[in-house]
């Protein structure tokens, strides 16, 4: 009976057991063409090459090139005339994708198709067996293949020289995947080629941190590949395994060969993300228990924690909120606990449980310290397992109504300025400034009373004095922190608004003289002069500036007088120098007359 026939009937392979509980599948889309329905016929892209759908397949997962493939197929003429059957054999057919070992024609069809999907595809010759033909296959005839996919493994690379080949036995839970800092938990049997087992887990598997590595390279650089759950079977070469017999990569397991060829049988039963909190390496957080939800504490939140605090060899030295004690609340980013504790714990869910490792420095530095329950030594390493009871985060400022954010900008500019008093200019500046649209800087106080609010006019001139006041003191930050062009640019916001605040002024001024922007400062300060032309921190700021410009003519006399100078002119060259440097002390002393004659007004800054 011709193929074709059958076909109009349905599939020749059998059916599976769920198939009439099946719903209609969305189907592949070709070129946003709508699925294909039972029965219906489509050419696949403009090759040549036509797919008629006979069963609809489950989930919507598709192979790709690269993914090992078992697939039941039937192949026939135009006509009907069967040529090859897997049927025949009783077998199934199991190859790789794109790798040349079938007819290109049908690489590209099965990559349409879903697990236990199967259907009908006519090829062109270019996509079957070509002008050549092959056994019962003339040259140059199309040709038909009515296939079904069975499964496929996806086989994946990993250090894209094949040193190291994944084929995904069963995908995993979950999308996320382990990090180098990550502890994960794994079971895994470890093989000869003539299937010698050389290692193997504990039935309840075994933990190590991917970075430190663990049995073979081989096994780290798989297991940041893998998803929760997922299970793989690794090819690996010596190269990834344990090296040859002058180049050990790690040591040898009990009767193992140099330059052996290992496969692996891997699951990533679970991981605990470690996060880098500070960025540096000082302060990490390993997950134990996922929190509720996606929010988590922030600045100048309301915390409630429960606690033991250790040494590195497990003393320890506090706890709270355990064994009938308290917990512990506190307010976020005001040096209420260890800086360490704070900025991990604004990471934090509720209900999440985590292990903090904190490096004395965001500790309690080189001092030594008495503690409730012990003394913590200097230098100390610190580990804290904690676990978020509850939190009430700061009110967002769209939260508040127009008189709550002027309430609250005050208190942060009243915050701030403490800070500026005793020297913390770097935590004085974060409640000066914050991030906002997109990284760009914007007072905090100026971000409860944003320029997008409908002030009404009793409320603008305090909000117009608060923005102001927060811009110069977050300059006067910066410019104690080097921040320079930070400092320009908040003054140059200030001016904005008021072009002649002395302030602003001297403080851009400053920043200008400390990036080397000479004829800017300059600017600035005559600017200044002109509307206060007696005050005296002005004219100390023009001495410096005068001084500075003296420095840098003498600097560029000196350059083009060795650049054109000629070498055998060296008293020519001589008097040059003397004359430059009775030049420099010329303006230096006109400097001097300006400071003799400065008076004591009021300072600006």
């Amino acid at each position: 009976m011709a193929i074709s026939a059958i076909a109009m009937k349905g599939s020749r392979f059998p059916d599976t057991e769920d198939d009439n509980e099946l719903d209609e599948e969305p189907g592949e889309v070709i070129e946003s063409a709508p699925p294909l329905k039972v029965g219906e016929e489509r050419e696949i892209g403009r090759s040549g090459l036509r797919k008629k759908l006979l069963r609809p397949g489950r989930g919507w997962e598709t192979p790709e090139f690269g993914d090992e493939v078992t697939v039941h197929i039937v192949r026939s003429l135009l006509d009907g005339m069967l040529f090859n059957s897997t049927m025949d054999r009783d077998g199934t057919l199991t190859f790789k994708l794109g790798h040349g070992q079938v007819v290109p024609g049908l690489d590209h069809a099965i990559i349409t198709m879903k697990k236990g999907e199967s259907a009908l595809f006519t090829m062109p010759p270019e996509l079957g067996y070509g002008d050549a033909g092959c056994d019962g296959v003339p040259p140059d005839v199309a040709v038909k293949f009515e296939v079904e996919l069975i499964t496929w493994i996806t086989v994946i690379d990993i250090c894209k020289d094949g040193g190291i080949i994944k084929k995904i036995l069963e995908r995993g839970e979950r999308d996320e995947k382990p990090s180098d800092l990550d502890e994960v938990l794994v079971k895994y049997q470890a093989t000869l080629e003539d299937g010698t087992i050389i290692k193997e887990t504990p039935g309840d598997g075994m933990e190590f941190y991917v970075n430190d590595g663990h049995f073979c390279p081989a096994l780290a650089k798989a297991v940041v590949t893998m998803k929760w759950g997922e299970k793989a079977k690794l090819i690996v070469q010596p190269q990834y395994a344990f090296g040859g017999e002058d180049n050990l990569l790690s040591a040898l397991p009990h009767d193992v060969p140099p330059n052996s060829f290992i496969s692996i049988d891997l699951q990533l039963v679970s991981f605990k993300p470690i996060i880098d909190i500070t960025g540096d390496s000082k302060v990490f957080k390993k997950i134990l228990k996922e929190g509720e939800g996606t929010i988590t504490a922030n600045e100048g939140a309301t915390v409630t924690i429960a606690y033991v605090a250790q040494l590195e060899n497990g003393t320890t030295y506090e706890k709270r909120g355990l064994d009938g004690m308290q917990p512990l609340t506190f307010v976020t980013d005001e040096e209420q606990v260890l800086a360490g504790l704070d900025c991990a714990v604004i990471t934090m869910k509720k209900g999440e449980q985590a292990v903090i490792t904190i490096n004395h420095e965001y500790g309690f530095g080189s001092q030594e310290v008495q503690r409730d329950l012990a003394i913590v030594p200097p230098c100390s390493k610190l580990v804290y397992e904690v676990e978020m009871l509850d939190f009430i985060k700061e009110k967002a400022p769209w939260e508040m109504n127009n008189k709550e954010r002027i309430e609250a900008a005050e208190q942060k500019k009243e915050e701030g300025n403490h800070l500026f008093k005793y020297g913390k200019y770097q935590r004085a500046a974060k409640k000066y400034n914050k991030v906002r649209f997109l990284a760009l800087p914007v007072m905090e106080a100026a971000d409860y009373v944003g320029e997008d609010n409908d002030f009404g006019d009793d409320d603008l001139k305090p909000v117009i004095a608060l923005r102001v006041s927060c811009w110069l003191n977050g300059a006067a930050c910066n410019i104690k922190l080097n921040s320079f062009k930070e400092a320009i640019n908040l003054c140059s916001k200030v001016l904005d608004i008021e072009f002649q605040n002395l302030k602003a002024l001297y403080r851009r001024a400053q920043a200008f003289l400390e990036n080397a922007d000479l004829l800017l400062a300059e600017v600035d300060i005559k600017k200044a002069l002109e509307v206060d032309p007696a005050n005296r921190e002005f004219k100390s700021l023009y001495i410096k500036l005068k001084r500075l410009q003296a420095d840098s003519n003498r600097r560029d006399a000196k350059i083009y007088v060795n650049m054109f100078a000629p070498a055998t002119k060296d008293s020519s060259t001589a008097n040059k120098k003397l004359k430059v440097e009775n030049a420099g002390k010329e303006v230096g002393g006109q400097a001097m007359e300006i400071d003799q004659t400065a008076d004591s007004s009021t300072p600006v800054a």
